[in-house]
């Protein structure tokens, strides 16, 4: 029996960790710990609400005062991990203290991705934490245009916000248009148009070579594979993140893409990994890490109960959202390129629309843009694994 489980990471993934472990029965002793000050947020508002000025960071917390002291559990905030002994069962903090458990839940989530230059200059900016979000915002209220580096999910609701704060905005990317990897060829270029139709300078097919600055140590610009430069006196850096695994070399874990788990979400004996951080071997789909906030809850909820005992393969119809404009972005399951695409609900001239992915025999997946109840109607599809021919034929 477990008398001693430490939680790493007090994201989403590692509060709901928690909060199930308890949930479910578990009575011993239960400490988290967060490398940031503050108690778990949420993070899709950063690049939306947060970042517009429309909420204060009040409204991002993810429980009162009161229901985090429901958990009985041993708070250790503003202290990273910075090493951790399986075989001893320890894990080392960065201000030297050691922690013993005979439990783990790995929820360290992911950092956001540098370019090789140009950090060093001032208005050269990362958005990943709210203490991240608050300083682009004050640099916003400043700035007079705007260039932002990576054109996934980050980067167009930043350029988004951004443009509708009426800033001068270039939206730049290797890929051959915005949230390809993401959404596929054909939503990549309609999201291409709805941002060129707010006004956003969208740059695809072209990289970035360099930031050039104004002499004072403050960005300028942004020097393009082709040549040309940008003009920019604020620059975004959303060119993905990478799993939140440094911590975690030398302790003989599997860390490929993330931490490396089995179908149970156990990366080894008495640890399990969720959210961001964890790539696990989904069936019938195989190794995935998803970066979406509700594969975190439902990703810890089910490592915990099998860090109990139980044993149940983890296996979502993933769900995840995104808000640009007046537009809501709504999938469930596998999309992005190399997928069939076929809209299958309303036009998309007329701005809502629904449609499905699949395999070349199967549905994979649905998504809607602006019609979110025909969304939840075609998941069934996902759920149940239908046949191509017989979705699309039925609609």
């Amino acid at each position: 029996m477990l008398k001693q489980i430490v939680v790493v990471g007090a994201s989403a993934a590692g509060l709901t960790a928690a909060e199930a472990l308890r949930r479910e029965g578990y009575a011993g002793e239960l400490t988290i710990i967060g490398d940031e000050p503050h108690s778990p947020y949420d993070r899709p508002p950063l690049s939306k609400q947060i970042l517009r000025g429309l909420w204060d960071h009040d409204r991002i917390v993810l429980r009162t005062d009161e229901l985090l002291a429901d958990l009985k559990a041993t708070w250790i905030l503003g202290a990273a991990a910075t090493a951790l002994d399986p075989s001893a069962r320890k894990v080392t903090l960065a201000d030297g203290r050691v922690l013993g458990y005979d439990g783990l839940v790995i929820a360290t989530g992911a950092t956001a991705r540098r370019l090789p230059f140009g950090h060093e200059l001032a208005g050269v900016h990362l958005l990943r934490t709210l203490a991240d979000t608050m300083l682009l915002r004050e640099g916003l209220k400043s700035a007079r245009s705007v260039a932002i580096v990576g054109a996934g999910f980050l980067g167009a609701e930043v350029a988004a916000v951004a443009c509708e704060m009426g800033l001068k905005v270039t939206m730049i990317d290797p890929l051959s248009a915005p949230m390809i990897r993401q959404f596929g060829a054909q939503m990549g270029v309609m999201l291409k148009q709805l941002h060129e139709g707010h006004g956003v300078d969208v740059r695809c097919g072209v990289g970035v070579t360099g930031l050039t600055d104004d002499g004072s140590g403050r960005v300028a610009g942004v020097e393009l594979s082709d040549g040309s430069l940008v003009a920019a006196d604020l620059v975004l850096v959303a060119v993905g993140a990478t799993p939140a695994t440094e911590w975690l070399a030398g302790s003989g874990l599997s860390l490929g893409d993330g931490v490396e788990c089995d179908q149970y979400c156990v990366a080894a004996p008495g640890v399990v990994a969720a959210g961001d951080v964890a790539s696990w071997d989904h069936l019938g789909v195989g190794r995935r890490r998803l970066e979406h906030r509700m594969n975190a809850t439902e990703q810890a909820t089910n490592a915990v109960k099998n860090l109990l005992g139980q044993s149940i393969p983890f296996e979502p119809v993933s769900y995840f959202w995104t808000d640009q404009y007046d537009v809501k972005i709504q999938v469930y399951g596998r999309s992005g390129d190399g997928l069939d695409f076929r809209v299958v609900a309303g036009d998309p001239a007329e701005g809502r629309f629904a449609a499905l992915y699949g395999d070349g025999e199967r549905v994979t997946g649905a998504l809607a843009w602006n019609l979110p109840r025909q969304a939840r109607l075609l998941r069934e599809h996902v759920v149940q694994g239908t046949s191509w021919d017989t979705a699309v034929n039925s609609q």
